[in-house]
């Protein structure tokens, strides 16, 4: 597979940055950055809670990776990223794309945002597109979900995940440039990464920033005595992201503008062609006349050389992303007398996704995106804070070719939002409120326009019980608009291995959940558990009508449902330098009353770990072991995955090289290189996960 040809554009400038110097790239902390320890964290404060509450004053769970902890958790795609995180994992598709799975939800469910503002790409559309959006430059990544995210979505009833990024500047450089750069590699991909970033000022009031990253990783390396043999055949990674950002900074605020060019390429495991043919007779699949395919044997000489990339040689299908994204920021501090600040967050997004067999394009994904929004901090109006605005999103999106088997469609979203925060002394009490309009415009014969309203609403406390210790509890009750897809959907799709059929009398899900957190935050022993009970009226998934061969026939219907499950994690100071930290995660969901099964499908194993970590001096280390269990709760036509162990071990070393902090870091997971399967991914047979596999880098501040 040949390698993206260079452009004297802003992204090949920002790369060839990266790659003409030593080292290449990431920067690391919070506003106020600190470049005197690459490991300083201070206290973190979430940005997507609309209020800007301290962690520890959360109602529901949050998870927030910054600094050398994300820089250790980093992985080639979101999902994997966060996928070891208490109620967290990945929809797994290869190396190439995997979106979060929260809860046991994912797609529309999760929604993703760049600083507040919605990522807009195809992955809500298919688990095997990836998200636009590059790991390597987040500063940090929060993960929340409750009252607070109402602000965002009622349609994210697993939660929201918002990544924090730095292609805006915020505040003048310290000294006049800061920056950082980074080079990373790892053997089970022989993946080679390099990034960098940095700030300068280009004026007494204008900051410029610059950030680039280069990623090059063949077809992975899998545990052993896999039957398919050693790599997953097309599951290579290539890409390269470049932003060119500027702003105004004042007194009492900032405006800036960011330009973001993403192109990425990787390979799409267990496409069959077997089933091109197939077509549904009403509720039955008539896949008649199949032919063995040429080159779809796993047979010895098809996964090539330990020493080759094999993506060179592969005829799976690829998929070539090209994403070009404006972001517009900015905020002003006590514009009028009763308004804290006002923040507005906009962005524009052409997104392109080729999907190319033997070097020809077979099928083309266009998206045209537009987000923005505008929102208003009040003072406190008898003791109640809050903030309130609108938000509006228009979605342009088509498909052509023979796997389009979603109509162009114009989507128009409008909602405006409303949360709400009083304190009585050990008290904390949050409410939110938002009402969305939807209308989707199909173009295609037969086919009639829809739109939607919904309304989500949600209340919370956390009560700090005794000096050191939290009690929070919410509820809530949202509404989920249904997409074009699956109002719409009719077609092969055969990445995931079936004929998807929409349904255009959906009805809007609602879905009431409680949620209950207890937490220490002081002292030798501190911990975070939560349990949850989200009840969902009208679900929409996609029910299997019939299967051949593996081959489904699925239609979007709906179905009432029931999510429950515990998270958490206990940590314990063992000495001044050893801790310990026991973690784990549990959901159930099944389905009330019906035909058919009451299980959903692709609903994450049981997880329970204990991992060890310590620091000596400049010295951090870690040893991990977690356990995966066995999921035999299956939907219909699903099969068993079997459960697993994971041991993972890690070090990193923060020192000064010319007065310059340097952070040296080394992890090597799954060390017994066993063979793993994820019960969440589409493709799980065809693509397990991950096997023995070193990563190791360098990343500098300045």
């Amino acid at each position: 597979m040949s390698h993206f040809t260079c452009k004297r554009t802003p992204l090949t400038l920002a790369l060839m940055l990266a790659f003409g110097a030593p080292l290449a790239v990431h920067a690391q902390t919070t506003t106020g950055r600190m470049a005197t320890d690459p490991d300083s964290v201070p206290t973190v404060v979430v940005s997507a809670s609309a209020l800007g509450v301290v962690h520890d004053d959360m109602i529901t769970p949050v998870t927030s990776l910054g600094g050398a902890e994300l820089v250790r958790a980093r992985e080639s795609t979101l999902g994997e990223t966060l996928a070891h995180q208490p109620g967290i994992t990945s929809s797994h598709f290869g190396a190439g794309a995997s979106r979060p799975v929260i809860r046991g939800m994912d797609g529309p469910r999760v929604k993703i945002l760049s600083d507040g503002a919605e990522i807009q790409d195809a992955s809500t559309i298919s688990p095997d597109h990836a998200v636009a959006f590059e790991p390597v430059l987040a500063e940090r990544i929060e993960v929340l979900r409750g009252p607070s995210a109402l602000a965002y979505g009622g349609g994210a009833v697993g939660g929201v995940v918002n990544i924090i990024d730095r292609k805006v500047p915020t505040a003048m450089p310290e000294n006049g440039l800061e920056g950082s750069a980074e080079i990373r590699a790892n053997s089970a991909a022989r993946e080679k990464t390099g990034a960098f970033e940095f700030t300068t000022a280009a004026g007494s009031n204008v900051a410029l920033h610059l950030e680039g990253v280069k990623r090059d990783a063949g077809d992975y390396r899998v545990g052993k005595d896999w039957v398919d043999g050693r790599r997953v055949l097309g599951s290579y990674k290539e890409g390269e992201t470049g932003t060119v950002g500027l702003s105004w900074i004042g007194k009492n605020g900032y405006l800036g503008a960011a330009f973001t060019k993403e192109r990425t390429e990787y390979g799409i495991p267990g496409h069959n062609h077997e089933f091109e043919g197939c077509h549904p007779h009403g509720v039955q699949l008539h896949c008649g006349g199949h032919e063995e395919e040429e080159g779809h044997d796993h047979d010895e000489e098809g996964h090539g050389d330990e020493n080759e990339h094999e993506h060179e040689h592969s005829d799976v299908p690829v998929v070539k992303l090209d994403s070009e994204r404006w972001d517009v920021r900015g905020e002003y501090r006590n514009p009028v007398t009763g308004i804290e600040r006002v923040r507005m967050r906009a962005s524009f997004t052409e997104y392109v996704h080729d999907e190319l067999e033997e070097n020809v394009v077979s099928t083309s994904f266009r998206n045209k995106g537009i987000d923005a929004r505008l929102e208003a901090v009040h003072a406190p109006i008898a003791g109640v804070r809050g903030v309130f605005g609108l938000q509006t999103t228009r979605r342009d999106f088509s498909a052509l070719g023979e796997e389009a088997y979603v109509p162009p469609t114009l989507t128009k979203k409008h909602a405006a939002f409303l949360t709400e925060e009083y304190k009585l002394q050990d008290w904390r009490f949050e409410a939110g409120l938002r009402h969305e309009w939807q209308d989707i415009e199909v173009d295609a014969p037969g086919l009639l326009d829809t739109d939607a309203r919904g309304t989500s609403a949600s209340v919370g406390a956390v009560w700090k019980l005794t000096p050191g210790y939290s009690l929070g509890t919410s509820l809530s009750r949202s509404h989920r608009l249904p997409t074009a897809e699956e109002l719409y959907a009719d077609g092969a799709h055969l990445a995931t291995s079936t004929y998807e059929i929409g349904n255009q009398d959906l009805d809007k899900e609602t879905s009431n959940n409680v949620d209950l957190t207890l937490r220490k935050f002081d002292g030798d022993t501190t911990f975070s558990v939560s349990a949850f009970r989200n009840k969902v009226d009208n679900y929409i998934y996609a029910r299997t009508l019939d299967s051949q061969d593996g081959f489904q026939l699925v239609q979007y219907t709906q179905r009432d449902a029931l999510f429950t499950g515990v998270e958490g994690e206990i940590r314990h100071k063992l000495s001044s330098n050893l801790s310990a930290t026991v973690f784990g995660d549990y959901v159930r969901a099944r389905f009330d009353g019906g035909d058919g099964s009451r299980n959903l499908p692709r609903i994450p194993a049981s997880r329970i770990g204990v991992k060890f970590d310590g620091d000596w001096n400049g010295w951090h280390g870690m040893v991990e072991l977690y356990r995966v269990g066995k999921q035999d709760k299956l939907a219909e036509y699903e099969t068993e995955t079997g459960g697993y162990n994971m041991l993972n071990v890690g070090t990193h070393y923060s020192t000064r090289i010319g007065g310059v902090p340097t952070q040296f870091y080394a992890r090597l997971n799954n060390l017994t290189d066993e063979l793993a399967f994820s019960h969440t991914s589409f493709i799980k047979n065809a693509a397990p996960l991950t096997g023995r596999n070193i990563t190791a880098g360098i990343r500098v501040m300045f």
